[in-house]
This record gives C-alpha cells, structure tokens and sequence, in this order.
C-alpha cells in the first residue's frame, strides 16, 4: 500500500510544442489548470476513464502531441488562430502583448496599429499603399528657415535685454493654441516697447475648466533662452515693482507698433509696469520684417512643450509611424463648435434640435453670421466638415483604405456613432486614448491644454494634415509643416466643392476628378504672405521668416 501511495503522487511532466501553447487560449489555459477532480465533477457530457496502464495513457498522449505538431509543421487545417484570443482582443485595441525572453512574463512591449502581421499579398498591398501617390509631399521649392534679422535689430538687443525698468505682464485666454498666438504677440509688443516680459498668466479657460500654467505646456526654460537675445524674460516681478500700480490697457483689434509706442510707451516709462489683456489679434499682422522674423522665432522655436507632454507627444507619435505614413485628421464636430458656428452636424433630428436649443439659450456663443441661414452658411463654406464629408473627400484625394489616421480633437456631438461613415471606410482610425498605454494619460487628465499640446505633437509629426475646419489649431500647424519644409497639408476648398457634394446625380469617378483637380494646388506647396495681406505670418511664413538660393537674404 505505502508503495502505492508514493506512485500516486509522482508527477509525469510531457514535453508539449511551443506552437500548441500559444494556439490555446487563457481560457482554455484555465480549464487546463483546474483541479481533475473538479472538472470531473462539474463535467455532464463525458469524464476520462480511470487508467489503469499508465505507460499506455502517455503512450497514447505522446502520438496525439506529435500529431498536432506535424499539423503545424505541414500547415495542416489547424483550429487555432495565429494569435491567441485574448492577445488579438488586446491589439485590436493597438495594445501589443510581448513576451519577455528572460523572465517568461507576458508584457507590453509595444503598440501594434493592426490585429494581424500580414504576410505574402498583405505585405505586398502594405507596401503597394504606402507607395501611393496620396503620400507625395509637395515641392518645397528649396525654402528653408531664414531668421537674419537686420544690424540695426541686433544693435538695439544689447539696450532691451539689460533694462531693468519696463516690466510687461499679459493676462492670454482661450484655447492652447489661441493662448500661443497671444504669446507670440506678447514677446513682439515687449520688443516694441523695450520691455522686460513677464512669463505670461494663463487665464482659467471657461469652459474646460483648465487652470494649466505657462509652465505646465511649455518649457519656460528653453522659452527663455532662444529669446535671450531679443527680449528678456523674467517669471516674476521684482520686488521693486510690486508695489507699483501697473498701468492696465486691452488694444483694439490689428493695432501697428507705432499705435502701441504711442499709446503706452510714455506712462510705461513712468509706472514701469503695463498689463495687457485681450491679446487676440489685436497686433497687426503686417509688421516690419524683423518683428515678423521674431513672431516667427517665438511660434517655431521658442514655444517647445514641456518635457512630460513632448515625451508622450513623440512616443505616441512613434506608435503611428511604426507601421508605415498615417494622416492625422483634426476634426472639429464637438458641440460647442456646431453652436459657435451655427452649423449643423448632420447626424439626426434630434441632434440638430440639441444644437439649434443651445444657441437660442446662448445667442452671444453664435461667431459666424447671425444674418445668414445653416444652408447659406455651409454654402459659404463657414461650416466644419462632418465625418461623411470627410471620408468622401479623403476617397476622392485616393487615400489607401487601409491608411492609418490619427484623429486629434475633442468628443464629437455624438460619440463614436459620428464617426462611423468615416471608420466604415478607413477602419484603422486612432486616438491618443487609443495609442496610450494604461496611465500614460492620467497625468494630463481634465487638462485640456495639456490633450491639446499632445494631439499637436502628432499632428505634426504625421505625413499628411487634414482639418475639417479652419481655426487656430490648424492654421498653426499648416505654418509650423510649413517651416518645417512644406510638408503635405491639405486644406478642404469647402466653398468650391460643397455645391458637388450635394449634387447626387455625379458619377463618383467624375466626383473624384473634380475634387482632385480643386485640390491640386491645396496640398501645402509654398504660398506667399505678400499675396495674402493680413495674413499672420506664423501661418504663412514664406517669404519673411524663409528663403531659397534665388532670394537674397535680408
């Protein structure tokens, strides 16, 4: 009896192919740990009969694993799939299961934008699509940076970096990157003046809430030592000043820098502090050359991201790039932007109820013309693309269908349901929440500006830009792709190409031509500001802040 009992309770240990583990699923894999006599119990269809030959039982069991493993050697029908269940649930979620070679551990190794590797024709249709036109970036025309600002410019540096006297504190509102603009605008009026400036207030953004900091977004360090020579910048006010009344203005819209030395250069020099607020294009944008080269400096070089946001920033935008060219798509279909706009989204009745109810309760939040109809205003192009528009635009521009597209933008009226004309035909369609490893975002949460920085971060960094609207956001990412060596920028000729849109009878083939043809030159080739007055030069920064061979410099 004692002999029998020591029998009972050796293990047999069986030499299983590596193959057959990873085909079975954590589930299976439980099923597989649970206790015999558990399952046995627990089993109503059948139980394994009690072997009373073991040499037979693993006899048996060694033919049945050597024949799974030819199975998979000779790619025989095999059940399994090539990726476990629970793994292929994970990257279809651009999660990336790994295996760590020294510890056995599975552990996220990476993100994956597809559920599957493709071989043979797969990887062939890959490469064929990463190949397509839609990927050509546009002649840059040898344009590069060109910041040469004059002598007579560096002459009066040496007098405005070491004045102690003429402090400027500016209060900047709205969004990320209407904050940014106002900064801009901000160090070129110091410069103006000769003063000192202040790391500018960030002013808690209605809206979102947000109480972000200068430095919060943006390096304040490195913001301080690009433009150590054309204006100093100081995080505080000297004690010398504290106590001083500071001299308070709001200029009007597209004032010119004799305006502002005339307006408060005097009691600056007496006060010593001035306080600025309402920035918002309220500089002109038609300013002397070496004032545009500043803006240009401050907007393209000065203003890095912080540390933290620029990391995450880059590490997300290497996830996209990890399986080839994307497009990042800033799609404004939020609710605030149907109402501003006095749009309508296009989803249902009952949405278009949700938005038109909203700007009867809040007439003032209505920014386009309050005089003209939804239907005159779409016409005129004053409306957001909404996700079907998008996809017909970007089909029609003949973007491969399995393009990777990054969408950066807040929550559209809607949820996902709005987006799904545009995911039904470019399925590969991703967010930062989508990119992001567990926690990666936590830090940046109901921080808007913080959301917004990042989703700029990518966007910039991605083959082709898209925005299915106008505003801040996208004008500064078409100058800074621009300054960056033209990269391709496509820029929706709505009021040219709605009236085909809306026309049902075209062909789709004659749709898609026409479309091409109002787009051919929309892609981000070199544009000149001096053919488009008014235009504020971080947008287009051709001919002031960039230069080829056959332009001298200034």
């Amino acid at each position: 009896m004692a002999k029998s009992k020591n029998n009972a309770k050796k293990l047999s240990y069986i030499s299983v192919p590596s193959q057959i583990i990873n085909s079975i699923s954590s589930s299976s894999l439980q099923s597989l740990l649970e206790s015999p006599k558990k399952s046995s119990r627990n089993s109503k269809f059948f139980t394994f009969p009690k072997c009373r030959n073991p040499r037979l039982f693993l006899f048996t069991l060694f033919l049945l694993s050597l024949f799974a493993l030819l199975k998979f050697a000779f790619n025989l029908d095999t059940p399994f799939s090539r990726i476990p269940c629970e793994l292929s649930n994970d990257l279809s979620k651009s999660k990336l299961a790994g295996v760590d070679s020294q510890k056995g551990d599975i552990v996220i190794a990476n993100v994956q934008l597809q559920a599957q590797v493709p071989s043979g024709v797969d990887q062939e249709k890959e490469e064929e699509a990463e190949k397509s036109e839609f990927w050509k970036q546009p002649d840059g025309l040898g344009y590069r940076p060109c910041l040469d600002f004059s002598r007579e410019y560096r002459r009066g540096s040496e007098g405005v970096v070491m004045n102690r006297r003429k402090y400027l504190m500016v209060v900047v509102s709205g969004g990320m990157n209407q904050q940014r603009n106002q900064i801009v605008d901000a160090v070129v009026i110091a410069r103006i003046l000769g003063a000192a400036l202040v790391v500018p207030i960030l002013q808690v953004n209605v809206i979102w809430g947000d109480e972000s900091e200068f430095g919060d977004i943006f390096d304040l360090e490195h913001f301080k030592s690009v433009l150590v020579n054309d204006v100093r910048v100081v995080s505080a006010l000297p004690s010398t000043h504290l106590m001083t009344r500071p001299v308070e203005g709001s200029p009007p819209l597209h004032v010119t820098p004799s305006w502002i030395r005339s307006r408060y250069l005097k009691r600056l020099n007496r006060e010593g502090v001035l306080l600025l607020r309402g920035l918002d294009s309220r500089l002109s944008k038609d300013l002397p050359s070496d004032l545009q080269k500043l803006r240009c400096k401050v907007a393209f070089h000065a203003l890095r991201f912080a540390k933290p946001v620029q990391e995450l920033g880059d590490k997300i935008a290497e996830r996209m790039k990890s399986k080839g060219p994307y497009i990042a798509l800033h799609l404004r279909m939020e609710k605030d932007v149907w109402v501003r706009t006095g749009c309508l989204p296009g989803l249902s009745p009952e949405y278009d109820e949700i938005v038109n109810s909203e700007r009867i309760q809040r007439p003032e939040l209505l920014t386009a013309r309050s005089n003209m109809s939804y239907h005159e205003r779409k016409l005129a192009g004053l409306c957001p693309l909404n996700a079907v528009e998008v996809t017909r635009l970007l089909k029609a521009l003949e973007a491969p269908k399995n393009a990777k597209i990054y969408w950066a933008g807040g929550q559209p009226l809607g949820g996902k349901e709005a987006l799904l004309p545009l995911i039904h035909e470019f399925p590969h369609l991703y967010s930062k929440e989508d990119l992001s490893l567990p926690g990666e975002l936590e830090p940046f949460a109901n921080k808007a500006s913080l959301m917004a920085a990042i989703d700029y971060i990518v966007s910039e960094k991605s083959d082709v830009f898209m925005p299915s609207h106008g505003g801040n956001m996208g004008h500064a990412i078409q100058g800074h792709r621009a300054y960056a060596g033209h990269k391709k920028y496509i820029t929706p000729n709505k009021r040219q190409m709605l009236p085909y849109f809306l026309n049902s009878s075209l062909p789709e083939a004659e749709f898609n031509r026409i479309i091409k043809v109002l787009h051919q030159d929309s892609l981000g080739q070199p544009e000149l500001r001096i053919s488009k007055s008014g235009r504020d030069v971080t947008k287009y920064p051709v001919p002031e802040c960039m230069c080829n061979d056959s332009h001298n410099h200034s």
